[in-house]
């Protein structure tokens, strides 16, 4: 098979293909014209490498760890790349309350205008809008939300 009709297949561009080659990820055959030619086993290593992307692990990583079939080895080049995903989930988790947080306060408000527009004396009492504001505790690297006070 032909680099063009090997990205086709894949829905990637050439270059890619050749990207990966440069970096040992590939080792297609050379046909006598010089070409590069993938057969069946090129195929699947495409296949995992797209995998491996779509996992989020870079392709340093694939590299090693299509270096070695042994598993303990295999274990130990995957653990920094799972400690970085807990660490991004941990921060998206943390984003994720924050914004939750905000909208909830958004309504709050809105609520809370609602009533002092109908309050035939003008004045407004604090009320359970401001217990939820989010406060970002200093006290650790990923943000903890706690109550105002």
């Amino acid at each position: 098979m032909s680099i063009g009709a090997l990205a086709a297949r894949f829905g990637l561009a050439a270059h890619v293909l050749r990207h990966w080659e440069s970096m040992g990820l590939l080792r297609p055959v050379r046909d006598m014209g010089g070409r590069r030619r993938y057969g069946a086993d090129d195929l699947i290593r495409v296949a995992t490498i797209l995998v491996f992307k779509k996992a989020g692990i870079g392709l340093d990583t694939t590299r090693s760890l299509s270096a070695t079939a042994d598993r303990a080895t295999r274990h130990e080049i995957l653990r920094p790349e799972a400690e970085e995903l807990r660490s991004k989930i941990a921060a998206a988790r943390a984003s994720l309350e924050l914004q939750e947080l905000h909208h909830r306060a958004l309504r709050e408000r809105h609520s809370v205008s609602a009533i002092a527009a109908k309050n035939s004396n003008g004045s407004i009492q604090e009320t359970a809008a401001s217990s939820i504001v989010p406060r970002i505790s200093s006290k650790s690297s990923t943000p903890v939300i706690s109550p105002s006070r």
